[in-house]
């Protein structure tokens, strides 16, 4: 015991608290299923890489030099200037973009405020921004003055950039800034917690814990799981909101100002990841079981066609005519990312395709530099307006597409979508294997099996446009390696062949293991065949799918630029053409019969989520609902029958549509009605 004060005194002199000064700290850390793969293990092919360079062209690569916020005086630089998520939330995409596509100048960028950041730590741990206590009292933040200091919230972002930076570069500094900052952090929560500065830090503590765990399975130190638990503790309890159910029952019910934070669309797409993360450091399934409640009622009540959750702030309920915060997709994107490496569960995998592939590509235009702060899933027209979303109102730029439209932290913050997915398109097994669990044009390095042998697997394919993916193994001689495969759920049976030969069938929902020697140029393909099917949405309305993409009426766009005298430079989009139509009773009941699927073109390599490169489209016959209008803008969805039948007036005449991906289109129809065949007497 005096052993202990001693070192208590010590601590209090020098800064440092040793983690058994403190109480015990949890015995049981449960690792993840699947490990992440260093940042630039995988590099993009295809169409996917020429997305990434469209980034890196546009916004993404010199969000620096066009946005003022992070341009002026930049707080990350040691300014007066941003000192808050803004300029983290970029370099949380631009980081690993500029590894992903090994581009110097991107790289030397984001490397200034990386470095900055290292290079001014405080003595005590603290990190960031010069505050303005700092400035103004020529002092610095110690565990002493802890109120001193600024807010949590960005830091937890900037931790996560330099995670992804050192997975990427091993640099050295890295680990001890963090071990410094988190005994920091330890020391000093008590009297500044989570939410001393912000509800905003309190209701997103999940992201702190993650990086916290991260570096525990690194270093094993004793404290980093005690400091989890306290930041656990001092957070929202979403883990506990997702199992029991009643949370988003009220979410869906109430829209007022009382506890709106954890209604918050973003909030709740970076909460998604807090069962997955507290299972992880207690090994209890009944986390797991409070992410599938969670997750399951968060799609029923307030799911949309595209994979997302309404998030117009506000979690928004399930009708058509909601939308969603572009910050909302990313956040759960990653959220899904962590979720699928942690607990190795399929549904997530499923989930994140069909999120990535329909909801992101259409909330950004073609060249990446404007965005739309809110999407809508039935969207019959862009403009400038105040529309039924929950939050704000006198704001009418939320959904035109513009850089600085809306509010500015998803003009910082989008770009972690595509980069995060492209890093997460491969992660490392037990024994030393690989695992394949979203699939897109890449190619995966690194050492596998007992013997650590080098391999390069190369994924060519124009999946999820296309139903085949292969995989070429490169190696110097023979390659012994689990290599794990996702068969989807909506894939009834995949076939698997071997240079060409019938290998194995595989049902759908399950990851399976090819556990065998792999020769130099061994050539692996995974087909997975797409039918046409039919899904019900909010207000009975129906969508139309295949495999992991949705599809929505193609509709001609016309597209009007104007300036706004607050927020810059922006795009309104109108539809040409009629987008009123209903889906025949008959063709819903038999999409396999009724729907065509066309090959339009290609997938090249320089393919963008637009109309114009749309692979593929649908065609069907429909009927037009005449008393189906806009009203106040937008366009509600008809009612219709039990049945889910709209009864009605339609036009007589049966109509040709075109349907195309979701992603590629800016204005449509993606919940349809659905009419009858033939009008009864």
């Amino acid at each position: 015991m005096r052993y202990l004060r001693l070192l208590a005194l010590i601590s209090i002199i020098v800064g440092f608290t040793p983690a058994n000064v403190h109480s015990p700290v949890p015995s049981v850390f449960t690792p993840p299923v699947y490990h992440e793969l260093p940042l630039g293990a995988v590099k993009p092919t295809g169409w996917l890489l020429h997305q990434l360079q469209l980034m890196r062209d546009g916004s993404t690569g010199h969000l620096d030099e066009i946005h003022d916020k992070i341009k002026k005086d930049n707080g990350w630089l040691g300014g007066q200037g941003d000192g808050w998520e803004e300029t983290p939330y970029w370099l949380d995409g631009a980081v690993p973009l500029a590894y992903l596509l090994q581009d110097e100048t991107l790289t030397r960028k984001v490397l200034k405020y990386i470095n900055w950041t290292l290079d001014h730590q405080r003595p005590s741990g603290y990190f960031g921004p010069i505050t303005h206590a700092e400035r103004e009292k020529n002092i610095s933040i110690t565990v002493s003055n802890p109120q001193d200091g600024e807010d949590w919230w960005p830091k937890m972002v900037m931790l996560k950039v330099l995670q992804q930076y050192y997975t990427a570069t091993g640099d050295a500094r890295v680990v001890p800034f963090m071990t410094r900052y988190f005994k920091y952090q330890l020391q000093v929560l008590k009297k500044c917690p989570v939410g001393h500065w912000t509800e905003w830090a309190t209701s997103r503590g999940a992201d702190n814990v993650l990086v916290v765990q991260w570096l525990y399975n690194n270093t094993k130190e004793p404290f980093l799981l005690e400091l989890a638990s306290l930041l656990h503790q001092q957070s929202y309890p979403w883990t506990t909101w997702l199992g029991n159910r009643s949370w988003v029952i009220d979410a869906a019910t109430q829209q007022n100002d009382d506890h709106w934070m954890r209604r918050h669309g973003v909030n709740v797409g970076m909460a998604l990841k807090d069962p997955a993360i507290n299972y992880q450091r207690s090994g209890s399934k009944k986390y797991l079981d409070s992410l599938y409640t969670g997750f399951h009622d968060l799609m029923t009540l307030h799911g949309l066609p595209m994979g997302i959750f309404s998030a117009d702030e506000d979690l928004h309920g399930n009708a058509p005519t909601q939308g969603t915060e572009l910050c909302a997709i990313v956040e759960s994107m990653f959220s899904l990312e962590e979720i699928i490496s942690i607990t190795g569960d399929i549904r997530y995998m499923d989930a994140l395709e069909r999120m990535t592939f329909n909801a992101l590509p259409a909330q950004t235009t073609d060249d990446y530099n404007n965005k739309q702060y809110f999407q809508i899933a039935n969207q019959v027209q862009v403009k400038k307006g105040v529309f039924n979303f929950s939050l704000p109102f006198e704001r009418e730029m939320n959904n035109v597409f513009g850089l600085r439209s809306g509010y500015t932290c998803c003009t910082a913050n989008m770009h972690q979508g595509w980069t995060k997915f492209t890093s997460h398109l491969w992660y490392g097994t037990a024994g030393n294997g690989l695992a394949a669990l979203t699939y897109s044009p890449c190619e995966v390095k690194a050492k596998v099996g007992k013997q650590q042998t080098p391999v390069i697997i190369r994924e060519l394919t124009d999946y999820p446009f296309d139903d085949q993916i292969s995989f070429i193994i490169q190696t110097a001689g023979v390659a012994e390696f689990p290599l794990q495969l996702r068969i989807p759920a909506w894939c009834s049976e995949a076939v698997i062949t071997l240079n060409g030969q019938p290998l194995q069938k595989e049902k759908g929902g399950q990851v399976i293991t090819l556990h065998r020697s792999w020769k130099n140029n061994d050539h692996l393909t995974l087909q997975l065949p797409m039918e046409v099917r039919i899904s019900s949405w909010g207000r009975n309305s129906r969508a139309v799918e295949r495999g992991p993409l949705v599809y929505a009426l193609k509709l001609k766009e016309r597209w009007v630029q104007a300036v706004d005298e607050r927020e810059g430079p922006y795009y309104s989009i109108f539809p040409e053409g009629p987008w009123n139509y209903g889906l025949l009773e008959k063709a819903v009941k038999a999409p396999v019969q009724y729907f065509t699927v066309n090959k339009e073109k290609p997938v090249t390599a320089g393919f963008v989520w637009n109309l114009e490169h749309a692979p593929l489209s649908i065609t069907t016959t429909a009927k037009q609902l005449p008393a189906w209008q806009m009203v106040d803008d937008v366009a509600p969805q008809p009612v219709t029958s039990r049945e889910g039948v709209y009864k009605g007036k339609t036009t007589d005449q049966e109509t040709t549509i075109t349907l195309v991906p979701y992603g590629c289109t800016k204005v449509r129809v993606v919940a349809f009605p659905t009419v009858m065949d033939v009008i009864k007497p």
